[in-house]
């Protein structure tokens, strides 16, 4: 709160009266920094990035057909995960998407080793094919939990800020940046996150959170979201319910209409991810029911501009 003190001495009157002061108090909140922030196109169609795409596709579509597909359905933003069997036809993916305009935002980068050898020749070879094909993109950066077994927390924290300070030099050399992936164990706890980048002293990693990681987190998001915001570039959604599922179509939940108006009322001006995270089903389908769904939950929200978007 702020007190502005004003005062007026009466020295213009005529009259012999001794001068006065007139004293106002105005008060007024200067707490107005999440208001000021304009976040009115977060749930606009443009802002929507699809993930969970490429290995989740019961119909096994090509690079083309999957930009396609994905022009189709609307969305300018593409984060790619993949599989080794998928690099081979990265570069047609690479191709196909800036041939529809739609940007490469994000890549997958899983770190599945014990050792202080970060990268395989599966790594090795998706760099290879980013710097080849001149792409600038931001790596979601994940650890399998072996990487920190047998570890003390304080030797976890230290062992994350050397791999992730080795990973963000070749981030670096390719002209791309890192996000930190929720994706369960220490790892994924996005206080862990917050204490990794801090002791790094890097402004530019972010953090990407993940509803479908965060059952366990939900009562305690708006908490979490608040020390999250200043490294937060990327939320994906789902539907939540506490106990379950894991995966869930955004609106079928009975949590994240909540959590969608809490992200809004923060000031949050990152993207939102669309998951199509089911292995058994044409993505297609899944991406168009969560974008239904989204489209429901906006309309309880009253957010009539963002659902304008849509149409």
């Amino acid at each position: 709160m702020v007190f502005l003190i004003l005062t007026y001495t009466e020295t213009h009157m005529k009259r012999s009266v001794p001068s006065f002061v007139l004293l106002f108090a105005v008060i007024f909140s200067c707490s107005t920094d999440k208001k000021s922030v304009d976040n009115s196109q977060l749930f606009f169609k443009d802002n929507l990035v699809a993930w969970c795409v490429v290995p989740f596709d019961s119909v096994k579509r090509t690079p083309q057909e999957r930009a396609t597909m994905l022009d189709e359905l609307g969305f300018k933003q593409f984060a790619y995960d993949w599989r080794s069997e998928h690099l081979a036809s990265f570069p047609d993916e690479i191709k196909a998407l800036r041939e529809r305009d739609i940007k490469l935002t994000s890549v997958w980068l899983w770190i599945d080793t014990d050792s202080s050898q970060l990268f395989d020749s599966t790594t090795e070879q998706l760099f290879d094919i980013l710097k080849q094909n001149n792409v600038k993109t931001d790596f979601w950066l994940g650890f399998s939990n072996k990487h920190f077994e047998g570890l003390t927390v304080e030797e976890k924290l230290d062992k994350a800020v050397a791999s992730i300070s080795e990973i963000q030099e070749r981030a670096k050399e390719l002209g791309c940046t890192i996000s930190l992936y929720n994706h369960g164990d220490w790892f994924g706890e996005p206080i862990n996150q917050i204490r990794i980048i801090d002791k790094i002293g890097a402004k530019d990693i972010g953090i990407v959170y993940n509803f479908h990681h965060a059952h366990l987190q939900v009562k305690e998001f708006p908490e979490l979201l608040e020390k999250m915001l200043p490294y937060l570039k990327t939320v994906n959604l789902n539907g939540m319910k506490v106990a379950g599922p894991k995966i869930l179509p955004l609106g079928q939940g009975d949590e994240e209409q909540q959590m969608l108006m809490t992200l809004k009322e923060s000031g949050y001006k990152g993207t939102l991810g669309i998951i199509g995270h089911i292995e058994d089903e044409d993505v297609k389908v899944v991406l168009k029911r969560n974008l239904n769904g989204l489209k429901s939950l906006l309309q309880n929200m009253g957010e009539k501009d963002a659902l304008g978007t849509y149409e």
